[in-house]
């Protein structure tokens, strides 16, 4: 039976699902699991493979978690699954956990950092002064202000929120749109477009996947328009970013800021002709303080599920 530890004589075994989580082996270990590396795996350890930690927004194969006749979970040590066909999982007795809200405090942190600094155009600001370009005229050249802009948001969950709540102390208008009605302070859209046409900068929040797959099309995009901002903390997928590119060259769109992309890590030359973008490569939620938080709570669900007991954070559905 799935959930509960099936041979009694060999200890089961974690898989490090991806070389980026390479550094986390030392930390299972500590917590006294027994770890294995998905990319260095001895076959003749195959079927002791209980539990997967892994990094959500990477792909793990049907065929590849079959293989293992005993897994029971997926620990996914990021709020994100998108990686994980979680309804093919649940039809096999696996379990699903992700980080449920965990560094959703540094993500919103990191996303306002990129608003900020993209309307404000703050990188550029550095280079001038960095390359001796500064003129002292320049300090007169008329920049718009961010104060009373509005802020759509694309998905309000625990991102979305923390967002939200730091729009509104720096006097942003704030509403959103999702799928789903909630109740929140912040006024719903009618749908994305709408959302599009009534917002000065896009945040896009949503978790990834199937379902929000190029979500943010070429009509949306259009709709912030060549004066308004996109910024992506979700993930790549979610924005059509040829459509974001091409609307950014043809100064249909005014500016983009973005820690996520289709491809990581994406190609410098796919941004060298684009305007008016800021880019951060895939960091907003790895902070020294919150990285240990959604390690501890995948090790926690490994260890829970390896004792018989229910996990503490499953993937809804």
């Amino acid at each position: 039976m799935r959930g509960a530890r099936a041979n009694s004589v060999s200890e089961p075994l974690v898989l490090i699902s991806h070389p980026m989580l390479a550094p986390l082996q030392s930390a299972l270990e500590a917590a006294g699991l027994k770890v294995r590396r998905a990319w260095a795996l001895d076959e003749a350890d195959r079927p002791r493979v209980r539990a997967i930690v892994h990094a959500g927004e990477f792909v793990l194969a049907p065929e590849f978690l079959a293989s293992f006749a005993d897994l029971g979970l997926i620990a996914v040590v990021s709020a994100g699954y998108d990686g994980v066909d979680v309804a093919w999982c649940r039809g096999r007795g696996i379990e699903v956990t992700h980080a449920a809200g965990v560094n959703a405090e540094d993500v919103a942190d990191h996303a306002m950092g990129l608003l900020i600094a993209g309307w404000r155009d703050l990188a550029e600001g550095d280079r001038i002064v960095r390359e001796g370009r500064w003129r002292i005229e320049d300090r007169m050249a008329p920049q718009p202000s961010l104060t009373g802009r509005r802020l759509g948001i694309l998905g309000l969950g625990h991102i979305g929120r923390a967002v939200a709540r730091r729009a509104e102390a720096c006097r942003l208008q704030v509403s959103w749109w999702g799928p789903n009605a909630k109740p929140t302070p912040w006024s719903r859209a009618e749908n994305l477009l709408a959302l599009a046409e009534a917002s000065d900068i896009l945040m896009v929040c949503c978790r990834g996947g199937a379902e929000t797959r190029g979500l943010v099309t070429r009509e949306v995009i259009d709709a912030v328009g060549p004066a308004g901002m996109i910024v992506n903390v979700s993930r790549g997928s979610v924005v059509d970013e040829d459509a974001l590119i091409e609307a950014l060259k043809a100064r249909r769109l005014w500016r983009a800021a973005l820690d996520v992309f289709a491809t990581e890590p994406t190609p410098a030359s796919r941004w060298a002709e684009a305007p008016g973008v800021l880019l951060t490569p895939h960091r907003a939620g790895g902070t020294t303080e919150g990285i240990p938080q959604l390690l501890a709570q995948a090790v926690d669900n490994v260890q829970r599920f390896l004792e018989g007991q229910p996990v503490t954070s499953p993937v809804p559905g």
